[in-house]
Protein backbone atom coordinates (compact mmCIF):
# COMPACT_ATOMS: atom_id res chain seq x y z
CA UNK A 1 0.00 0.00 0.00
CA UNK A 2 3.00 2.44 1.01
CA UNK A 3 4.77 1.58 -2.74
CA UNK A 4 1.32 2.68 -4.46
CA UNK A 5 0.77 5.52 -2.44
CA UNK A 6 4.06 6.99 -3.09
CA UNK A 7 4.02 6.16 -7.09
CA UNK A 8 0.55 8.11 -6.73
CA UNK A 9 2.36 11.06 -5.12
CA UNK A 10 4.98 11.16 -7.26
CA UNK A 11 2.67 11.12 -10.42
CA UNK A 12 0.80 14.21 -8.78
CA UNK A 13 3.92 16.21 -8.13
CA UNK A 14 5.12 15.97 -11.76
CA UNK A 15 1.71 16.99 -12.84
CA UNK A 16 2.33 19.99 -10.88
CA UNK A 17 5.68 20.82 -12.48
CA UNK A 18 4.98 20.62 -15.68
CA UNK A 19 5.58 23.68 -17.86
CA UNK A 20 1.86 23.94 -18.77
CA UNK A 21 1.52 21.89 -22.25
CA UNK A 22 -0.31 18.83 -20.85
CA UNK A 23 1.94 16.39 -22.21
CA UNK A 24 2.42 14.75 -18.19
CA UNK A 25 4.01 11.62 -19.75
CA UNK A 26 7.16 13.74 -21.68
CA UNK A 27 7.53 15.85 -18.14
CA UNK A 28 8.26 12.41 -16.23
CA UNK A 29 10.41 10.87 -19.05
CA UNK A 30 12.59 14.66 -19.51
CA UNK A 31 12.92 14.27 -15.45
CA UNK A 32 13.87 10.42 -15.22
CA UNK A 33 16.44 11.20 -17.77
CA UNK A 34 17.96 14.26 -16.62
CA UNK A 35 17.73 13.46 -12.84
CA UNK A 36 20.89 11.70 -13.61
CA UNK A 37 22.99 14.11 -14.68
CA UNK A 38 22.19 17.49 -12.59
CA UNK A 39 23.07 16.05 -9.42
CA UNK A 40 26.72 17.04 -9.56
CA UNK A 41 26.20 20.68 -10.85
CA UNK A 42 27.92 23.51 -9.11
CA UNK A 43 28.17 21.99 -5.78
CA UNK A 44 30.80 24.27 -4.35
CA UNK A 45 29.35 23.61 -0.79
CA UNK A 46 31.34 21.00 2.35
CA UNK A 47 32.62 17.89 1.79
CA UNK A 48 29.27 15.12 1.90
CA UNK A 49 29.10 12.71 4.52
CA UNK A 50 27.06 10.18 3.33
CA UNK A 51 26.98 8.50 6.46
CA UNK A 52 25.65 11.34 8.81
CA UNK A 53 23.48 9.85 11.52
CA UNK A 54 20.55 12.04 12.72
CA UNK A 55 22.84 13.34 15.95
CA UNK A 56 22.80 17.26 16.60
CA UNK A 57 21.08 19.45 14.68
CA UNK A 58 20.80 22.08 12.29
CA UNK A 59 23.20 24.53 13.78
CA UNK A 60 25.80 21.98 13.45
CA UNK A 61 25.98 22.13 9.61
CA UNK A 62 28.69 24.60 7.46
CA UNK A 63 26.55 26.50 4.96
CA UNK A 64 27.27 29.11 2.29
CA UNK A 65 24.92 31.81 1.21
CA UNK A 66 23.54 32.28 -2.80
CA UNK A 67 26.65 35.18 -2.74
CA UNK A 68 29.51 32.58 -1.44
CA UNK A 69 29.86 33.74 1.72
CA UNK A 70 29.55 31.90 4.83
CA UNK A 71 26.13 32.00 6.82
CA UNK A 72 25.94 31.18 10.69
CA UNK A 73 22.38 29.70 10.71
CA UNK A 74 23.03 29.58 14.53
CA UNK A 75 21.89 33.12 14.03
CA UNK A 76 18.39 32.05 14.14
CA UNK A 77 18.93 30.08 17.32
CA UNK A 78 15.08 30.74 19.23
CA UNK A 79 13.40 31.03 15.87
CA UNK A 80 11.03 28.35 13.94
CA UNK A 81 13.09 27.80 10.72
CA UNK A 82 11.32 26.40 7.01
CA UNK A 83 13.81 25.87 4.83
CA UNK A 84 12.74 25.04 1.29
CA UNK A 85 14.44 23.69 -2.54
CA UNK A 86 13.64 26.08 -4.70
CA UNK A 87 13.85 26.29 -8.41
CA UNK A 88 13.29 29.42 -11.06
CA UNK A 89 11.44 26.96 -13.76
CA UNK A 90 9.36 24.54 -12.15
CA UNK A 91 5.61 24.94 -12.70
CA UNK A 92 5.88 25.35 -8.35
CA UNK A 93 8.04 28.18 -9.03
CA UNK A 94 5.25 31.28 -8.52
CA UNK A 95 5.20 29.73 -4.84
CA UNK A 96 7.87 32.23 -4.34
CA UNK A 97 5.69 35.17 -4.14
CA UNK A 98 3.62 33.43 -1.17
CA UNK A 99 6.71 32.47 0.64
CA UNK A 100 8.08 36.10 0.46
CA UNK A 101 4.56 37.28 1.96
CA UNK A 102 4.51 34.58 4.38
CA UNK A 103 8.47 36.29 5.50
CA UNK A 104 6.76 40.15 5.15
CA UNK A 105 3.82 39.23 7.68
CA UNK A 106 5.94 36.40 9.71
CA UNK A 107 9.92 37.14 9.44
CA UNK A 108 11.45 38.38 12.54
CA UNK A 109 12.44 37.12 16.06
CA UNK A 110 10.23 34.02 16.02
CA UNK A 111 10.60 33.14 12.20
CA UNK A 112 12.73 32.69 9.39
CA UNK A 113 12.81 31.25 5.84
CA UNK A 114 15.82 29.31 4.17
CA UNK A 115 15.64 29.38 0.96
CA UNK A 116 18.04 26.07 -1.35
CA UNK A 117 18.23 26.51 -4.63
CA UNK A 118 18.63 22.80 -6.23
CA UNK A 119 18.87 21.39 -9.59
CA UNK A 120 17.54 17.76 -8.83
CA UNK A 121 14.45 17.64 -10.74
CA UNK A 122 14.11 18.08 -14.58
CA UNK A 123 17.28 20.46 -14.24
CA UNK A 124 14.89 23.08 -13.62
CA UNK A 125 17.29 25.03 -11.79
CA UNK A 126 19.83 25.45 -14.40
CA UNK A 127 21.50 29.05 -13.12
CA UNK A 128 24.41 30.24 -11.59
CA UNK A 129 23.98 31.55 -7.90
CA UNK A 130 24.18 34.60 -9.36
CA UNK A 131 21.56 34.29 -12.03
CA UNK A 132 19.23 33.10 -9.26
CA UNK A 133 19.79 36.05 -6.85
CA UNK A 134 18.72 38.20 -9.95
CA UNK A 135 15.75 35.96 -10.97
CA UNK A 136 14.28 36.03 -7.31
CA UNK A 137 14.72 39.67 -6.64
CA UNK A 138 13.36 40.60 -10.34
CA UNK A 139 10.48 38.41 -10.18
CA UNK A 140 9.33 37.94 -6.88
CA UNK A 141 11.46 40.38 -4.64
CA UNK A 142 12.45 37.68 -2.48
CA UNK A 143 14.23 39.06 0.64
CA UNK A 144 14.04 36.12 3.06
CA UNK A 145 18.17 34.51 2.66
CA UNK A 146 18.84 32.11 -0.06
CA UNK A 147 21.84 30.07 0.27
CA UNK A 148 24.36 28.79 -2.86
CA UNK A 149 23.36 26.04 -5.21
CA UNK A 150 22.96 22.59 -3.32
CA UNK A 151 21.80 18.83 -4.01
CA UNK A 152 19.12 17.43 -2.11
CA UNK A 153 19.14 14.63 -3.06
CA UNK A 154 21.52 11.49 -4.62
CA UNK A 155 25.00 10.87 -4.51
CA UNK A 156 25.72 14.49 -3.85
CA UNK A 157 23.08 15.16 -1.61
CA UNK A 158 24.09 18.39 1.09
CA UNK A 159 24.53 16.96 4.66
CA UNK A 160 21.90 19.23 6.23
CA UNK A 161 19.16 17.50 3.38
CA UNK A 162 20.87 14.21 4.39
CA UNK A 163 19.97 14.85 8.05
CA UNK A 164 16.66 15.49 7.12
CA UNK A 165 16.25 12.74 4.84
CA UNK A 166 17.86 10.42 7.30
CA UNK A 167 15.59 11.78 10.48
CA UNK A 168 12.17 11.86 8.54
CA UNK A 169 13.33 8.10 7.61
CA UNK A 170 13.83 7.22 11.69
CA UNK A 171 10.70 9.03 13.08
CA UNK A 172 8.24 8.09 9.92
CA UNK A 173 9.44 4.47 9.64
CA UNK A 174 9.56 5.50 5.88
CA UNK A 175 13.05 3.49 4.53
CA UNK A 176 12.95 4.74 1.47
CA UNK A 177 11.91 8.48 2.12
CA UNK A 178 13.34 11.18 0.10
CA UNK A 179 12.89 14.73 -1.28
CA UNK A 180 10.22 14.60 -3.35
CA UNK A 181 10.03 17.67 -6.09
CA UNK A 182 10.97 21.53 -5.61
CA UNK A 183 9.17 23.69 -3.58
CA UNK A 184 9.15 20.22 -0.67
CA UNK A 185 9.33 22.41 2.74
CA UNK A 186 10.89 21.26 5.97
CA UNK A 187 10.12 22.72 9.78
CA UNK A 188 12.60 23.56 12.15
CA UNK A 189 12.22 24.16 15.65
CA UNK A 190 13.45 26.56 17.78
CA UNK A 191 16.39 24.73 18.95
CA UNK A 192 17.38 23.55 15.45
CA UNK A 193 16.00 20.12 15.55
CA UNK A 194 14.12 18.72 12.90
CA UNK A 195 10.09 18.62 13.19
CA UNK A 196 8.32 17.59 9.83
CA UNK A 197 8.22 17.86 6.09
CA UNK A 198 5.33 19.24 4.64
CA UNK A 199 4.96 18.12 0.19
CA UNK A 200 6.19 20.73 -2.06
CA UNK A 201 2.13 21.25 -2.82
CA UNK A 202 1.51 22.76 0.16
CA UNK A 203 1.23 26.23 -0.36
CA UNK A 204 3.77 28.46 2.10
CA UNK A 205 0.14 30.27 2.95
CA UNK A 206 -1.89 26.91 3.98
CA UNK A 207 -2.85 26.07 7.42
CA UNK A 208 -0.47 23.40 8.20
CA UNK A 209 2.35 26.27 7.85
CA UNK A 210 0.65 28.94 9.34
CA UNK A 211 -0.36 27.37 12.75
CA UNK A 212 2.63 25.64 12.90
CA UNK A 213 4.33 29.17 12.80
CA UNK A 214 1.43 30.18 15.37
CA UNK A 215 2.07 27.52 17.91
CA UNK A 216 -1.23 25.91 17.01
Amino acid sequence: MMKIFGILVVSMIVCGCSSGSGDHKEELKKNQSSEETVNAHENNNTEINNEMTIDGNLFDFQIEDINGEAYDLSQHKGKKILLVNTASECGLTPQYEQLEALYQEKGGDDFVIVGFPANNFGGQEPGTNQEIAQFCSKNYGVSFPMMSKISVKGSDIHPIYNWIVETERTQSGQSDFEIMWNFHKVLIDENGNYVKQLHPQVLPTDEPVLSWIDGE
